[in-house]
């Protein structure tokens, strides 16, 4: 039986044998010969990747530390009453601008006039007492020069003269005062600037001892910008304003709108432990009052202007496992890889310090989709980097 069985078993697998041999070769005359309809129908090289690319370009980078800060005025008065009275009139519209020495509101003055026509009073009279007991020591003098009068006289008479002189001192000192009191009931601003909100209305009795203001006073030219920085710029800083005045931009909350240019005016004189960050004042002319007392801005300091560096637009920088590296597009329309050193960003670009050259191609949108040596289409044309860093270094210079 094993006999039998064997020889059949060997056909089959020679028939089977032979069944691949014949598919194997129709499937590679088809290929080689068959219609070109069909070896279209197979699967086609990989699509090109549609990318936006720019070009590395040389420029003049001005490279900018941003920090959070909030707009001051130079000088913020609360106006008060120095007297106590009944505030007769107002004088000031809310959020006028004024002057110093222009008159804001008036206080009752009557009890301050009577009280000056006193003091007044009582120097004319302490002021004719003076006068004859004078006469009286002269009197007294030559009586005693005539042996016809004690010195003791004379010393009293002295003493009284002196008394009395005193006195008018002391009465002049009166007037000052009750004219002081009197010129108070006039409430005057003492510094130019614009008045806000008015918080006590006339007819209201007012006393030097109030806590809340009649208003308040603000004066916004020039006006200061306190903001803070990370203490790892502090010496670059310090650098900055040894080699001159150094810029500073204020932008809006959003960091788009440039409100005012000014300059740094100082230095906090210690860091802040407990943040790690140094604050910083600068000053603006805000002529046009485009930065208001309160408002939060992102001041933007100029630290250097670094010249004819490569740069590309920073969206072109990726981070990877072995650092920071760009896609670059050689003369073929194939993408790379290229590891680079990259020095600080300036507004939309940043600086290469090694890594690429100029006139370099580099992918700034479509990085997502790309491999290694994979073929691209570039979406538009592609533009300099140098203009993006020429353009935001003109808006920081408006």
């Amino acid at each position: 039986m094993e006999s039998t069985a064997l020889p059949w078993r060997n056909l089959v697998l020679m028939a089977g044998v032979l069944a691949l041999l014949a598919a194997g070769g129709g499937f590679y005359w088809y290929w080689t010969r068959g219609p070109d309809e069909a070896r279209a129908a197979l699967p086609s090289a990989r699509p090109a990747v549609p990318v936006n690319v720019a070009i590395a370009a040389r420029g003049n980078a001005p490279i900018h530390v941003t920090g959070l800060g909030s707009v001051q005025a130079s000088f913020t008065i609360a106006i008060h009453a120095q007297v106590d009275g009944i505030m007769q009139r107002v004088l000031f519209t809310e959020g006028q601008h004024v002057k110093a020495g222009d008159v804001l509101a008036k206080i009752d003055p009557r009890l301050f006039e009577a009280a000056l026509a006193q003091a007044k009073a009582k120097r004319a009279q302490d002021a004719a007492t003076l006068g004859a007991a004078e006469k009286d020591l002269a009197r007294s003098r030559t009586l005693m020069i005539r042996n016809a009068g004690p010195e003791q006289l004379v010393d009293q008479q002295q003493a009284r003269v002196d008394q009395l002189k005193a006195s008018i001192e002391g009465d002049e000192a009166a007037i000052e005062t009750a004219q002081t009191q009197l010129d108070f009931t006039a409430i005057k601003a003492p510094s130019d600037g614009r008045v806000g909100v008015r918080l006590v209305d006339p007819g209201n009795l007012v006393h030097a001892a109030d806590t809340r203001p009649i208003a308040s006073l603000v004066l916004t030219q020039p006006a200061a910008v306190l903001f803070t920085l990370p203490m790892q710029v502090l010496d670059d800083l310090r650098d900055a304003m040894a080699r001159g005045p150094v810029e500073v931009a204020a932008y809006d909350q959003n960091d788009r709108r440039l409100l005012s240019t000014g300059k740094l005016l100082l230095i906090d004189n210690a860091v802040d432990q407990a943040t790690a960050t140094i604050r910083l004042k600068a000053m603006f002319d805000n002529a046009d009052d485009r930065l208001w007392p309160g408002e939060f801005v992102n001041a933007r300091v100029l630290m250097e202007t670094r010249e004819n560096v490569i740069v590309i637009p920073t969206a072109a920088v990726q981070r990877g496992a072995s650092g920071l590296f760009v896609w670059v597009v050689n003369a073929d329309g194939i993408a790379e890889p290229r590891p680079i050193e990259a020095g600080p960003p300036s507004g939309d670009v940043t600086v290469i310090d090694a890594g690429l050259a100029e006139g370099e191609r580099v992918v700034t949108e479509g990085q997502y989709k790309l491999q290694v040596n994979a073929r691209v289409s570039i979406v538009a044309p592609a533009a300099s980097a140098a203009a993006s860093s020429a353009s935001g270094a003109s808006g920081a210079s408006k």
